[in-house]
């Protein structure tokens, strides 16, 4: 197993401010989404939300194989903080930079334009483990603060800090690559976003792609 670049083991609170732990600030990330996620999800009433609905939800038909592809960003996003935590802290720190700008982007407009979308089906069309599988992610995910979508958000975050990687493989890059645009699309096959949710999630990339690594980062990079 490839030996961490940082020995986490040496590793004390105290010490958080030296320069080979200083990157674990970025971990505050987390408590602060966590916080404006319990507000947002808890004291916006759904009378007060706006219905998110696009042309393409009509067309595009509820698919649960896309399941997949939807649960497998908590494996990515997971996966890819821990990587990068663990064998390069500079990628780390601009891979959460890009996810805080990202959340703080969509949760001011989920605080000014309260959102929901009421695309998922009444009934499952078949009953499998896919199914099965979105029933358990519909009982604890709301379908309020979903445009944009973090879900694609932080997907094109990963890419884009997988691809400027120069220690990743093309074969690496692509993969990551095309699960991104995957998990792009499987939020509207699952119904769990609008397509206007994905629209939006693009410009809102955008914006972290430019203050990360162009303005941010841009001398160090």
């Amino acid at each position: 197993m490839k030996k961490p670049v940082v020995d986490y083991r040496q590793f004390r609170l105290s010490r958080i401010n030296e320069p080979q732990y200083r990157h674990l600030w970025f971990l505050m990330i987390w408590v602060v989404y966590l916080i404006a996620y319990f507000l947002t999800e808890n004291l916006i009433p759904h009378e007060k939300c706006h219905v998110i609905h696009g042309a393409l939800d009509d067309i595009i038909p509820f698919c649960e194989y896309f399941a997949v592809f939807y649960v497998f960003w908590y494996i990515l996003l997971i996966g890819a903080l821990l990587h990068y935590l663990l064998y390069d802290p500079e990628s780390f720190k601009k891979l959460s930079l890009f996810i805080f700008i990202t959340q703080i982007g969509a949760m001011i407009v989920y605080i000014v334009y309260p959102n929901i979308q009421l695309l998922r089906p009444e009934t499952f069309p078949r009953e499998n483990f896919f199914t099965w599988m979105m029933g358990i992610i519909y009982s604890f995910d709301t379908p309020t603060g979903v445009c944009p979508s973090l879900h694609v958000a932080y997907s094109v975050g990963i890419a884009s800090v997988c691809v400027k990687d120069r220690q990743a493989t093309k074969r690496w890059k692509i993969f990551i690559v095309f699960m991104a645009v995957m998990i792009s699309l499987s939020v509207m096959f699952v119904k769990q976003h609008s397509s206007v949710d994905v629209f939006w999630a693009i410009p809102l990339s955008i914006l972290a792609e430019i203050l990360t690594f162009h303005v941010v980062f841009r001398k160090r990079s």
